[in-house]
């Protein structure tokens, strides 16, 4: 991010100060507006790093995952659910965001999702989630990033441990993964009268397909990479397949989460399309909150448009991360 866009985020931010409905107090709020600094910056300029003691990073003994701690200043138990990262909770990216997390005050634990550090997510890429919740002493914090958003609510609904969970954060996240494999695919969304295409990049279509390669036959495997054809074959997948998708698809179960729900969404996310988030809050309308912004693409920062929009935006979001802890 250039000088003059940071010049101008600090200018919103203070601005979005103005547009919080409800008096917050003085420390949490500098924590949150610090805390979207650096996130939105990409981590170029960084506010709650210079406000706050660096976290330490240690093994949390989880029966049958691996698991890391970050623990900062204390407070509410949080877990963070990756999204696609080949190294898991090692991923540098994911420990960025586990660290600023832990700096804003979180106790905040990380479990490696298997299928997420290859493009091929199961039903059992659940388990590690649930194993870390069961973990977590109190009412924890649950953050899903960008795919990590099945395995999280899925486990926000498991019986076990949902009375444990007191707010579930999704940041690009899906609720249907057949919508979301036809996306990946063809290009193609749509729900309740919005829908648009993405062309892909054919490389990272083929990766996908050959990830998940056990599931189909030599011939299925080929239709699926090429976007003309992979609309027929979706439109009737074997019926292991379909069982399969519709037991990864959160939507299926976000009726059983008893954790308030907030969903962020950018509208122009290119990865997991906006109407995901628009399925996920029809599924379960009640105690869900849908923030749909200009200021993140997928589930990074992007550049200030329109500033009247994105002080608004900047306003929500300072909410939300307040939020989070209470």
């Amino acid at each position: 991010m250039r000088q003059p866009e940071v010049a101008r985020l600090l200018a919103l931010v203070a601005a979005a100060l103005v547009v919080v409905p409800v008096v917050r107090t003085a420390v949490d709020l500098v924590v949150a507006v610090a805390f979207l600094v650096e996130f939105l910056s990409g981590a170029q300029h960084r506010p709650l790093s210079a406000l706050t003691g660096a976290p330490r990073r240690e093994p949390l003994a989880v029966a049958g995952a691996a698991v890391d701690r970050w623990a900062g200043r204390g407070g509410m138990p949080l877990v963070l659910v990756h999204g696609y990262a080949p190294a898991g909770k090692d991923e540098p990216r994911v420990q960025e965001a586990a660290a600023l997390l832990a700096r804003a005050g979180f106790d905040v634990a990380v479990p490696t999702i298997p299928g997420l550090t290859s493009g091929r997510l199961r039903p059992e890429d659940v388990r590690p989630v649930v194993a870390t919740l069961a973990a977590r002493p109190g009412p924890t914090a649950l953050v899903a990033v960008s795919v990590g958003a099945g395995p999280a609510l899925l486990a926000a609904a498991d019986p076990a441990v949902r009375d444990r969970v007191r707010v579930v954060l999704s940041l690009g996240g899906y609720a249907s993964a057949p919508a979301l494999l036809r996306f990946f695919l063809t290009g193609e969304y749509a729900f309740d009268g919005v829908h648009g295409r993405v062309v892909h990049d054919p490389a990272v279509v083929r990766s996908f397909v050959e990830a998940n390669a056990d599931l189909l036959d030599t011939s299925a495997q080929a239709a699926l990479a090429d976007p003309a054809r992979a609309a027929d074959v979706l439109a009737s997948p074997p019926p292991p397949v379909a069982d399969l998708l519709a037991r990864i698809s959160p939507e299926r179960v976000v009726g059983e989460v008893r954790a308030r729900l907030v969903l962020v969404h950018g509208v122009d996310d290119r990865a997991v399309p906006y109407t995901e988030s628009l399925r996920l809050a029809a599924a379960r309308p009640a105690g869900t909150r849908v923030v749909l912004v200009h200021l993140v693409d997928h589930v990074e920062g992007t550049r200030i448009r329109a500033w009247s929009t994105a002080t608004r935006e900047m306003g929500a979001l300072v909410l939300v991360i307040y939020g989070l802890g209470r």
